[in-house]
């Protein structure tokens, strides 16, 4: 479908994004069937209770951003088949569930997208059937061996599409080196919040590495090499990926906060519970009152925080100037984004342009 003269760039990119998840989401619901029968007839019920939860988080969807934007990278590089960047689109999709499992352990986060994380539901299967031992350790430890066996089973199928050898090994790479430094970023994230000094340098370190590489570049890149784009290519939108990568986090990090958990899917008060150290959080420690920042040291990483302190939280953080600040940082981001865009754009297809364009001028505006 063409873009109509009414239509701006972010409706294009909804437009776009909303057919991507639809193809997305019915791939993985046919997928999750296939392999909960073979688990059960290979495994037994046991292994069924493990694949059960992997699923729930894998087909709890989202928007599917990661992998659409497989399939985008794809289809702007010249890739026309459909049916293999789908099945590398739920790859995408299949890490993501893994990352967020063992996520939701670090950050002891107890929902996940409306519903109780991995780690939760396990617990409460096992109090459910009384089973021996402690339910906690039941829950994290079943919830991690569901998470390894979603990633080593993602990597299989990527390691089989039905693509060039060379291309497939290339994505490979790309993917396996993605998830080290995502874990690198997500040990400086945690290592932020236990350190005495954080500063906005070691906050930009985590949105790179943690968020940049995994949610835009990634995708992306590995879209592209399956349609056979060389490194020039791949290089060319690295500008565009890591500077609206950054934006994403930011943006995250904004509605975690001054969110509502129906928008975010978890409660606003987990990134204060957790004492994660944002650009908001940081901005304001560096930026308001001695009383305030005393007590927002303590409140960071309170695991008893009640909602008024919650509340106040908020109030240190807005009127420390530290929302406006983040939000001017998201807006250079996205700047540099679309300039880095505008500069490469001869390479790629107008479609391909305008999705991501739209892109980058939605997540100024996200509300989820």
């Amino acid at each position: 479908m063409k873009k109509t003269a009414q239509e701006t760039d972010v409706q294009v990119f909804k437009r776009k994004l909303a057919a991507y998840k639809g193809a997305i989401d019915a791939d993985i619901s046919a997928y999750a069937k296939q392999v909960q029968k073979s688990t059960l007839q290979d495994y037994g019920k046991d292994a069924r209770l493990e694949v059960d939860t992997y699923l729930s988080i894998l087909e709890r969807g989202g928007k599917r951003i990661r992998g659409s934007l497989a399939m985008l990278g794809y289809e702007m590089s010249g890739g026309k088949d459909q049916a293999m960047i789908l099945q590398a689109a739920r790859v995408i999709e299949m890490m993501h569930a893994y990352i967020l499992i063992i996520d939701d352990i670090q950050d002891r986060s107890i929902m996940r997208r409306g519903a109780p994380a991995a780690h939760v539901m396990l617990a409460d299967h096992h109090e459910k059937y009384e089973l021996a031992g402690d339910s906690a350790h039941f829950g994290m430890s079943i919830a991690l061996n569901a998470a390894l066996s979603g990633a080593h089973a993602a990597q299989t199928l990527l390691a089989n599409l039905d693509a060039p050898a060379d291309l497939r090994l290339k994505a490979l790479s790309i993917l396996n080196r993605t998830m080290l430094v995502t874990a690198h970023g997500q040990t400086n994230d945690i290592m932020n919040e236990v350190v005495a000094e954080v500063t906005q340098a070691d906050v930009e370190r985590v949105l790179e590495w943690k968020t940049a590489h995994y949610t835009f570049l990634n995708p992306l890149h590995v879209g592209m090499v399956l349609a056979g784009a060389d490194c020039a290519a791949t290089d060319a939108i690295t500008g565009y990926a890591m500077q609206a990568g950054k934006t994403f986090q930011i943006t995250d990090d904004v509605l975690g906060t001054f969110g509502s958990e129906f928008e975010s899917g978890k409660s606003p008060m987990d990134d204060t519970r957790e004492g994660k150290r944002t650009q908001l959080t940081v901005y304001a420690l560096d930026h308001t009152s001695n009383g305030n920042k005393n007590f927002l040291i303590q409140m960071l990483g309170n695991d008893n925080l009640t909602p008024a302190e919650f509340h106040r939280c908020k109030d240190v953080i807005a009127e420390s100037g530290a929302l406006d600040y983040a939000k001017a940082q998201a807006q250079k981001h996205i700047e540099q984004a679309l300039v880095s865009l505008e500069q490469e754009k001869h390479r790629w297809t107008p479609e391909g342009i305008q999705f991501l364009s739209g892109l980058a001028q939605y997540l100024l505006t996200r509300t989820s």
